[in-house]
Order: structure tokens, then sequence, then C-alpha cells
């Protein structure tokens, strides 16, 4: 039997709505992943800390400050920093899709807009995890 995904959705910065983060770390849970939230206003360091102590395989985001292009790159920078390039780093939020496709030219796994359907994510990081899982 594969091991348990272990998922950490993260609100960065001072957006202090998170509803949405809310209702995907509920369906992860709901899907058989173990969900670690971290709560609002969390920086880049408080949230690659998180992930090395929780020993995540997915870092999930929720962005609707529009600090997109800010906060990624730098959790993606962090995480190689601390040798886990093997983390999926994935969210969602409104990120303009121009924007999305510079954060996955960058390694960002995949983006989310506002009304995605909850059982495409958890389909989604079950792929990407296997794919990373496979790379090991």
């Amino acid at each position: 039997m594969p091991e348990r995904i272990r998922v950490l959705v993260a609100k960065p910065g001072l957006d202090g709505h998170d509803r949405g983060a809310k209702v995907v770390a509920s369906a992860l849970r709901d899907a058989g992943m173990e969900v670690i939230y971290t709560g609002l206003h969390q920086t880049p360091e408080m949230i690659v800390n998180a992930a090395v102590q929780e020993d995540v395989d997915v870092v999930a985001m929720s962005i609707l400050s529009g600090a997109h292009m800010t906060m990624f790159p730098r959790v993606m920078e962090l995480l190689k920093e601390k040798g886990l390039d093997d983390v999926v780093v994935t969210g969602g939020g409104i990120i303009p899709k121009e924007d999305m496709d510079k954060l996955v030219s960058m390694g960002v796994d995949r983006l989310f807009g506002p009304g995605t359907d909850t059982r495409e994510i958890a389909e989604y990081v079950r792929e990407a995890v296997a794919r990373k899982r496979g790379d090991r």
C-alpha cells in the first residue's frame, strides 16, 4: 500500500480570505490525504519550515492578494535550499493565465483558478505525487 500523501495548505502574505484554502484542505482530507493547514499570514520561510517539519509531499498555496509572483518563487527557492526538490508545489487563487504560465515555467507544478472542482485538484495531487515518487 503506498504511503499516505501529506499536503501542506498555506495562506502566504497579508491575504485574509481563507475559505477557498479551507475548502481545498477539506476536499483533500476527504480524498484520503493527510492535510496540514498553516493558517493565515504565513511567510515563505514559515511555509518551508512547516514543510520540512511535517515531511510533506505537497505544498499548496492559496493566494488572492496578487503576491503570487513573489511568494511562489521564494517558496521554490527556499525548498531548493533545504534539498526538497521532490516536493510538489501547487496552488491557486486569483492568478492571471500569463502569470500561471510563468510560474509553471519556473517549476511550480500546476495552478488552479477559482471554481475548480476539488475532485480535479485531488486527482492532480495524486498524479503529481506518484510522478515525483517514481523519480526517486
